[in-house]
């Protein structure tokens, strides 16, 4: 087990007309070039968007599973710079690395937002860069249906957001009706303000982060491209065939796509949480 005693949260049954996806507002704030200086054996990457099921090339649990038992029972070092993502797969990992048997030490390189900000509360020890961010909100996904199905999805989300207030207050030692005003308010947390509240107990080094401009760009802009798409109903498999042609250059018949998404009453129409 984790050298803290951290509180498991336990498995969320899903509905099958729900999407979790970053929030647009979130993706635009995520620098997709940031990323350790150094890795190792013992070291685990989250950069990117978690989950991402068949269609995507998100961070699952089913990978990191993989690299816990890569691992084995030695100290383990996670980075992360994420706009967040999958909840259920936010939370799978979050338990894995809890149930990890030896140090976890979890590094927030850029942000750690959403679904990324419950895995980095599984760090024995968190660190967060003086430049970097968590950010804490009620669970957000995007529901297709009538009134039952969001009735429904209002009800499934409401264990959700109950969950993650108490590991957020567990962790950092505040009262829950302060943690439910962070969520509520939808709040970024600065280096120095993580550290102030006791979400994360220290900072990293510029040493230890480097950042990859090109790349972080062509990443950030496909990854606001989708959460467009996404707010605006598509579903995944759609997106990211979408995107799939884009990046094999046909460029123009995504951008079309994405101009008829403004006058098409399917998508404008689409409610969401």
């Amino acid at each position: 087990m984790s050298l803290r005693k951290l509180p498991e949260i336990k498995a969320f049954k899903a509905l099958s007309n729900m999407e979790w996806q970053p929030r647009t507002d979130v993706v635009d704030r995520w620098n997709a070039g940031i990323h350790a200086a150094t890795s190792d054996e013992a070291s685990i990457s989250i950069l990117g968007e978690i989950g991402g099921g068949d269609y995507g090339d998100g961070v699952t649990s089913k990978r990191i599973a993989g690299a816990l038992r890569s691992i084995g029972e030695r100290d383990v070092r996670v980075d992360i710079n994420s706009p967040g993502g999958d909840f259920f797969e936010g939370v799978a990992i979050y338990n894995m690395l809890r149930e990890h048997k030896a140090k976890v030490t979890v590094n927030v390189l850029g942000l750690a937002a959403s679904a990324a900000s419950v895995i980095a509360m599984a760090g024995d020890e968190i660190k967060v860069a003086k430049t970097g961010f968590l950010m804490v909100h009620n669970a957000w996904g995007i529901t297709i249906g009538n009134r039952h199905d969001m009735q429904a999805a209002a009800a499934m989300m409401e264990p959700f957001d109950r969950a993650m207030r108490d590991l957020y207050a567990e962790r950092s030692g505040s009262k829950a009706e302060d943690v439910e005003a962070w969520m509520d308010a939808e709040t970024f947390f600065t280096g120095e303000d993580a550290v102030k509240t006791g979400l994360a107990d220290g900072y990293l080094s510029d040493a230890e982060i480097e950042q990859d401009k090109d790349s972080g760009k062509r990443a950030s802009a496909i990854a606001k491209i989708e959460a467009s798409m996404a707010a605006q109903g598509l579903s995944r498999r759609e997106r990211r065939s979408l995107l799939a042609e884009l990046q094999g250059g046909l460029t123009y018949r995504l951008l079309t796509s994405c101009r008829a998404l403004t006058s098409s009453p399917r998508f404008a129409a689409t409610p969401k949480n």
